[in-house]
């Protein structure tokens, strides 16, 4: 499950980089930077998901030691 995570935030990182280059600094406003802007933000949030499934994993494997 680890090595999925890591492939995915590995995925969602390079997501943010494509759209960075996609963005027209110029008028952030327009049609297509927007569209960059809300793949920015999707991938952010997807990363924030990974992390907390990845933590929330590590606190469940910690709890099932001290068993």
């Amino acid at each position: 499950m680890k090595l999925f995570t890591s492939i995915l935030l590995v995925l969602a990182f390079g997501l943010i980089i494509f759209n960075l280059t996609q963005l027209d600094y110029g008028n952030l406003f327009a049609q297509e930077s927007m569209i960059a802007l809300i793949g920015i933000v999707a991938a952010f949030c997807a990363i924030l998901i990974l992390l907390i499934f990845r933590m929330s994993k590590t606190i469940e494997d910690k709890l099932k030691d001290q068993e």
